[in-house]
């Protein structure tokens, strides 16, 4: 008795041990097949090949279908980034002309002998109008930022001879209304695109004069072991710390800016080109205290 016990025992054993490496065998060879069908289709080159009731065949026919689906939405993508591309350049060339004369003929008409009334409006268009040049030329080159028609190329470089002449371009902006523009030398380095860098750090440093009535605007630079930051500090109006995470979306103006000329676009530009390089953007303020703008770029 105790003999048919074992060899039952010993059968059942075997058996499921069989079962077991059949299992494994089975799951081994549907993963296989599983990874060549996403080499293939990594590679562009996967098709149906079972045609059949079972659980693969059913898996390859809706990623068949799936990559059918990415194609299509991919080129419907490319084509949509083509159309964009084509109206950002019309948009650019069209515009160019008109504005440039709105410009040069209200700024012309503001020079001649007119009554308060009429050289007024002649200074209201030409604020308009370079508005609207601003306007247009921040959003070509957020579209082309967006639409991967311009690319950043990040470089290591020192920041001292940038900031230089981003101090230099804005100083007499600042004269004009009695500010101070200052830059504390660095020896710093970091990673970034020059042209671009120094196009969000202007639009900062724009908004850090347009916002500010008197005092200083500041520029230092504080080294990290991943980042380095340049800060841009100003004796301003400061902004509400329900606003602070707002003035980085495309279009807003904060509440105590609305006196102000200005699109809500500058910030927003400032931000795409930081994250796209691998850096960011923070600020620290509060109302007639001023803000400090901090951009943090990467160091390696």
């Amino acid at each position: 008795m105790n003999r048919w016990i074992l060899l039952f025992g010993t059968l059942c054993l075997v058996t499921a041990v069989i079962l077991i490496l059949w299992n494994l065998r089975r799951t081994r060879k549907t993963m296989e097949t599983i990874e060549q069908m996403l080499n293939m289709a990594m590679d562009g080159t996967f098709t149906e090949k079972d045609f059949d009731e079972s659980r693969l065949s059913s898996l390859e026919t809706k990623f068949a279908h799936y990559l059918w689906a990415s194609e299509i939405s991919a080129r419907n993508v490319a084509a949509e980034k083509d159309k964009i591309k084509t109206l950002i350049a019309d948009i650019s060339h069209q515009t160019k002309t008109p504005i440039s004369n709105l410009l040069l003929y209200s700024e012309l008409l503001q020079e001649e002998d007119l009554p308060e009334s009429a050289r007024a409006s002649a200074k209201a268009i030409y604020a308009q109008s370079e508005k609207l040049r601003f306007l247009i030329a921040s959003l070509v080159k957020l579209s082309r930022l967006e639409n991967g028609i311009i690319a950043l190329s990040p470089q290591p470089g020192r920041l001292q001879p940038m900031l230089e002449d981003i101090v230099d371009y804005f100083r007499p902006k600042a004269s004009e209304k009695g500010i101070l523009l200052q830059l504390q030398d660095t020896k710093s380095s970091a990673l970034f695109d020059e042209k671009w860098t120094a196009e969000a750090i202007g639009n900062i440093v724009d908004n850090a004069i347009k916002y500010t009535k008197q005092g200083s605007i500041t520029l230092s630079v504080v080294d990290y072991e991943m980042f380095t930051r340049i800060d841009i500090a100003d004796t301003g109006i400061g902004i509400l710390e329900s606003e602070q995470a707002k003035i980085f979306t495309r279009f807003y103006r904060s509440q105590n800016a609305k006196e102000q000329e200005g699109v809500g676009i500058g910030l927003y530009l400032a931000r795409e080109i930081l994250s796209g390089q691998g850096g960011y953007i923070k600020v620290a303020s509060s109302p007639g205290k001023g803000a400090a703008f901090s951009v943090f770029l990467p160091r390696q």
